[in-house]
């Protein structure tokens, strides 16, 4: 490596938890080329390896910048398995070698048009589709879903795709209204080849046009006035490099191509309380037992990457108001840097009373507004939108929030179709029942990393002469002192604390933030079956783990094929002492989703998400030093 190299990556870097830049990302290529040899190296992965919790310490106390690494992801097509480097920028070492022959890299956007014009190129696809009418090759989409873990004979050792088929009438039609039902071609992603076609039967295909593309639509309101979000004094937080500034907030924005955004050094006044927070893997299962939609459950993050497939955000559109962009660099297939511009939205929202009294004695009132920063990043993978959201309020409230939207996986009706696992939402078009199943990943830091995890239930005193009225109810505190996966529990409230195991408030009681499970799902998919063997995270709804520094995956690191052989569950398993340790929460939460004809053909935003509140955190109401005002935009409808 020569010192040009050296100078591109190390200049421009301020925090040794910034993602790598696309300076990094060649070089880290380059230098894994070099020692791999070949042409044909193809990249999985390039991104940081985040240094020890340590040094980064060290370094924002004036210390020397750790050494930055990449962790980079191979694989050659034709064959099976993944080589897994960790390479010194600074010197060009490779600092680890390792190679998982039977592991799958991620199925990458580079390879989704491979696999549609490898399908629809095959004589035996053709035929079928000449079968149900349909000639003009040109129309035919065809999606390249993962294949799960079925034990099918002739799929052992290859890296899959298991996929599904539509048809537009026309060029810009939604796909989605004409699904090709009973028609799954398998492709091998290596070899780039198709296994075989799996042709159910031919079924008529939906004819009829239900379009959501503005072009499409005859007549659009005009009774909506704008809705427009000024700030005369522009926005109140300041950016220094990535990380940001706000009221007294301040955290390091991250990214990379699996996980998307990731939030670091997450500090109230100065005051750790997270280390690092991510969506770490999300699942979505379906509820049909024919035999080729069964396959359905997809690990999103895990087997296609959010961060790859992150949208560039659009002002005024995605984002309103006044915003800040950052852009995300991500490794191409072949270890090119690339841009996602604007692949992250910042900026403030009201949000409405922070807190308001009215003294009736005295008719005094006093009142103050809230509002929230919002750190926000859209991927779409297939036919869905993920639009993640991460909110800080003036309080210390930390809100995760996820919107689903897109367009439905729809599949066409058959005289055999069963209707108790779909709704038909156009004439022969189905939505079938299924889930949104994700993992919210917490390395806990509330005052310092040593952390005290406590149950807390809700009980109601039995009758008796402690309850002579019935109406006695109390929390009881239980502490969670080794490693394990707990459940919710609705008939006692259940929440869990997270309490600094060094630090009290000025009651004498640990510093603490409490997790609500509102949004947790419960799993339909029996863990026995091939689904449900896949993804034993999500039987939880709470995994508390010691933290290891490669145990960054709820399921394991390579998803693709899988047997749910790795991941949290394993980790619990140890049953190590987390009581006063350095504690990773993992948060299972989601969506259940029964499918609605008001989801068709494009679904209104679905939410879902989880809150960490301040519980004893502060000595009191943080909010007290916000000054009284009145917003002088705000004016009265009738003039």
């Amino acid at each position: 490596m020569n010192v040009a190299d050296r100078t591109a990556f190390d200049t421009r870097v301020s925090h040794p938890l910034d993602p790598l830049s696309g300076a990094e990302i060649e070089t880290a290529a380059k230098l894994v080329a070099r020692h791999m040899g070949g042409d044909d190296l193809r990249f999985e992965t390039i991104e940081l390896k985040e240094p020890a919790k340590a040094a980064v310490r060290a370094f924002g106390q004036g210390g020397a910048r750790p050494r930055r690494e990449a962790r980079v992801n191979v694989f050659r097509p034709g064959s099976i398995g993944v080589w897994r480097f960790v390479v010194a920028l600074s010197d060009g070492a490779i600092a680890k070698e390792e190679h998982l022959p039977e592991a799958c890299p991620m199925i990458m956007l580079e390879e989704f048009m491979l696999i549609e014009d490898t399908v629809k190129a095959h004589p035996d696809f053709i035929a079928a589709c000449a079968r149900r009418g349909i000639e003009d090759m040109d129309l035919v989409c065809v999606d390249p879903w993962s294949a799960g873990n079925f034990d099918v004979d002739g799929e052992e050792g290859k890296h899959l795709a298991h996929t599904f088929c539509w048809v537009r009438m026309r060029p810009d039609d939604n796909l989605y209204a004409h699904p090709i039902e009973g028609l799954n071609p398998v492709v091998d992603i290596k070899a780039m080849e198709v296994v075989r076609v799996d042709d159910y039967g031919a079924v008529p295909v939906p004819e009829m046009e239900v379009n959501y593309d503005a072009q499409f639509i005859d007549e659009t309101r005009e009774d909506l006035r704008p809705i427009d979000v000024i700030q005369p004094d522009g926005v109140t937080f300041t950016m220094e490099g990535r990380t940001i500034k706000w009221h007294d907030w301040s955290i390091l924005i991250g990214f990379n191509g699996r996980e998307g955004l990731t939030l670091h050094d997450i500090r109230y006044a100065g005051r750790p309380i997270l280390y690092r927070a991510s969506i770490a893997e999300m699942v979505v299962p379906y509820g049909s037992p024919d035999s080729q939609h069964a396959r359905k459950n997809v690990f999103d993050i895990g087997e296609y990457g959010l961060g790859k497939l992150a949208n560039s955000l659009e002002l005024g559109c995605d984002c309103l108001g006044v915003i800040h962009y950052l852009d995300a660099e991500i490794s191409g297939i072949e270890g090119k840097a690339e841009t996602i511009r604007n692949a992250i939205c910042i900026h403030e929202e009201d949000t409405g009373i922070l807190w308001k009294h009215w003294d009736f004695r005295t008719d005094k009132t006093e009142v103050r507004r809230g509002r929230r920063l919002v750190i926000s990043s859209i991927s779409t993978v297939g036919n869905y939108e993920y639009a993640s959201y991460w909110y800080f309020y003036l309080d210390g409230k930390i809100e995760f929030e996820m919107k689903a939207t897109g367009i439905i996986n729809t599949v066409g009706k058959t005289p055999e179709t069963d209707m108790r696992f779909g709704t038909e939402v156009a004439p022969g078009v189905i939505g079938q029942i299924h889930q949104h199943l994700f993992v919210a990943r917490l390395d806990l830091a509330v005052d310092g990393d040593e952390t005290r995890v406590v149950e807390c239930n809700t009980r109601a005193l039995p009758m008796g002469p402690d309850n002579p009225y019935g109406n006695a109810f109390y929390v009881e505190e239980t502490p969670l002192t080794t490693e394990c996966g707990r459940k919710i529990a609705p008939e006692t409230q259940r929440y869990w604390k997270f309490a600094s195991a060094g630090t009290t408030n000025y009651m004498g009681k640990p510093t603490a933030y409490k997790l609500e499970p509102t949004h947790a799902v419960t799993p339909f998919n029996h863990p026995d079956g091939p689904s449900g063997q896949r993804m034993p995270f999500i039987y939880n709804h709470l995994w508390l783990t010691e933290y290891h520094a490669d145990e960054r995956f709820p399921a394991g690191d390579f998803m693709n094929h899988s047997d749910g052989s790795e991941g949290v569950h394993k980790a619990a398993e140890r049953g190590n002492s987390i009581d006063g340790k350095d504690v990773v929460a993992w948060h299972v939460f989601g969506l259940h989703h029964n499918v609605r004809l008001e989801d068709f053909p494009v679904q209104p935003v679905i939410s879902t998400g989880f809150m960490l509140m301040p519980n004893g955190f502060f000595d009191g109401n943080p909010c007290l030093d916000l000054p009284p005002e009145r917003n002088a935009a705000s004016c009265c409808a009738a003039g």
